[in-house]
């Protein structure tokens, strides 16, 4: 089965934004493309969000869906508390669409977050009015506890997350053979499903959700206008309609529909939302081990009314507002609404997880492997290859995505990271090379910028144009950079017209009785401007020369040959032509001709 999050190769852009971004480092970087480590991922979905090539994507299962809700079964969906957040539309017009694409019954996935209310203030009863729980609501921080911080594993819910526990409900009330697929902002949802097949059997998005109504042409707006004009079209809310755990999908909102809610102080419990503020809650938590408080934690900033796969047109506040109003009309309605299952919760009480695990090898098995235990020597040897010799040089600049260069170094070894990654790196062998280049090309070369200044130069350039018989040191060389390239060629002015040109140029430049062949070539299109200069008057450049021109006379003389006697006038044209520009290239040149450049035949 395809991983929830995956990465499309061929649209890797070898940025490392979602190494920057993922809270735990699960993207490993190979051959230059980043992708999603399995047995990492906590299923956030920021690295989906951040993308700015869009090759991170989530595994879509809406064609498996269609099929199932086709099978014949009895499918019921199982709606997320957010959807209020998500569709400007009355949930009853929702709940028409669902059924109409399929669906035997539509539940509120609120149902199952009362009754793991239900059993979180039963135990407390049991246990002195405290339940020292990390809550098992958000899937995320489950995973995120699982595999980072195993040693907290004892302190998660003993109950399984409202999702599962609805799925779970669902069966119980209508037979174990129905289906059940759950809609909302969550990709970690995904991973329940896989995990614990059945609880639910399928998870979609909103994103898929709005795909499938526009492939069967159901409008929201007409179902609206529907709805609006006769309210006995809409199906009712199986079992019922839920309450105020409708407020779980904003932070603070599962605390707030428990007892304890009525508590201003927050004495029980406590909310907490927000990848860095949950990792530092737990790190803290595995230093400290006093916790003794219930912790209500949400991956997503705000709550689920923030997942990975929520609107972005509407803002934190405005959907928190809608959430609030849609439980206060819950509450105020004299409608049903859901209070709960007495006889269920001892069961989850007492069954916890094994209600929906048949066979606990399937429960994932906490992997602590990724907590790195490197020798500093083995770290120090590292960073020696990511070019970090000293302290000085370990910038800590970010570039590749890490933290640090010591968490870099550590990437590497893991296996995690390549030491491209490493900009700084790459840039110091890239001047390297262009260095190395510099001083062993053996014509002149100058890079200059828009201001016609003197960027990076070779000695070669320098014996050309600054009368120097004798090689300058690098760091005599850094004097010269920043100087006007006018102090050292003349016409200069022909450097700022290739500013408006990415084409290779090349003159025949005349100066002081030499003649110097002049390639000008852009570096940064109209910012840096490059010229070679190769003296064309040396007896070798001669000689080499001479002998290129009289070869091309003699072939075109064999060639000639062949040919009818009417294309012998032609031929000695050519050869004409030939001999003459020879002569011209080593002519000298008259005492009143000027210095100046000749445009290059092609």
């Amino acid at each position: 089965m395809i991983h929830p999050i995956f990465t499309e190769l061929t649209e890797c852009r070898d940025c490392y934004k979602c190494v920057r971004g993922c809270p735990v480092k699960a993207i490993q970087v190979k051959d230059g493309s980043a992708v999603v480590v399995k047995d990492r991922c906590i299923y956030c979905g920021h690295c989906v969000d951040i993308c700015p090539s869009h090759a991170k994507k989530i595994r879509g299962d809406l064609s498996r869906v269609r099929q199932f809700v086709q099978s014949g079964r009895k499918i019921f969906c199982s709606l997320a508390p957010s959807c209020v957040a998500e569709f400007p539309f009355s949930i009853d017009s929702l709940v028409v669409a669902l059924t109409r694409l399929g669906f035997s019954g539509v539940s509120e996935t609120a149902i199952g977050a009362h009754l793991v209310n239900q059993a979180i203030e039963m135990y407390a009863e049991s246990h002195e009015g405290t339940c020292p729980w990390i809550s098992s609501a958000c899937p995320t921080v489950v995973q995120m506890v699982k595999k980072y911080y195993p040693s907290l594993i004892n302190q998660l819910s003993k109950v399984p997350s409202p999702l599962q526990c609805h799925s779970a409900y669902l069966r119980a009330l209508y037979g174990q053979e129905i289906g059940v697929v759950f809609i909302g902002p969550c990709i970690a949802k995904k991973v329940e499903a896989d995990q614990t097949p059945g609880y639910p059997d399928f998870a979609l998005t909103y994103e898929e959700l709005n795909a499938w109504l526009l492939a069967e042409q159901i409008d929201l707006d007409m179902i609206e206008a529907e709805v609006t004009a006769d309210s006995s079209i809409v199906p009712s809310l199986v079992p019922c309609r839920a309450g105020k755990s409708t407020l779980y999908p904003v932070e603070g909102g599962m605390i707030a529909s428990l007892k304890w809610g009525s508590d201003p102080f927050q004495t029980h419990a406590v909310a907490i939302s927000g990848m860095n503020q949950v990792a530092g809650t737990l790190s803290g938590m595995e230093k400290e081990d006093l916790n003794t408080a219930f912790l209500e934690l949400l991956a997503c900033e705000g709550g689920c009314i923030n997942g990975p796969v929520s609107s972005q047109s509407r803002s934190s506040a405005t959907k928190k507002s809608l959430s609030s109003r849609y439980s206060r009309s819950r509450i105020t309605d004299r409608a049903p609404i859901f209070n709960g299952d007495a006889s269920f919760v001892a069961k989850l009480l007492d069954g916890g997880y094994s209600l929906i695990v048949k066979n606990n090898e399937q429960e994932e098995k906490p992997v602590s492997s990724f907590i790195s235990s490197h020798s500093k020597e083995e770290i120090d040897q590292a960073l020696k290859l990511l070019g970090k010799r000293d302290a000085a040089e370990e910038l800590n600049c970010g570039g590749c995505g890490y933290n640090s260069c010591r968490e870099m170094a550590v990437a590497y070894l893991d296996g995690m990271a390549e030491p491209e990654m490493c900009v700084t790196k790459m840039r110091k062998e890239a001047q390297s090379k262009m260095d190395v280049l510099l001083r062993t090309i053996p014509v002149g070369v100058v890079i200059v910028d828009d201001q016609l200044q003197i960027v990076d130069c070779n000695n070669n350039f320098l014996k050309l144009f600054g009368d120097l018989d004798f090689s300058l040191g690098p760091s005599q060389l850094n004097l010269v950079f920043g100087l006007p390239v006018k102090r050292f060629v003349p016409f200069y002015e022909k450097f700022m017209d290739q500013f408006t040109s990415s084409m290779v140029r090349q003159y025949r430049l005349h100066y002081e009785d030499t003649f110097l062949k002049v390639t000008f070539f852009s570096v940064e299109k109209q910012h840096l401007v490059g010229a070679l200069f190769e003296d064309i008057t040396t007896p070798t450049v001669r000689r080499e020369t001479v002998v290129k021109k009289a070869e091309d006379v003699i072939q075109r003389s064999l060639e000639t040959v062949q040919k009818i006697a009417s294309l012998l006038g032609e031929n000695a044209a050519e050869t004409e032509i030939m001999l003459n520009s020879l002569i011209d290239t080593f002519k000298v040149p008259p005492s009143g001709e000027q210095d100046g450049y000749t445009q290059e035949e092609s």
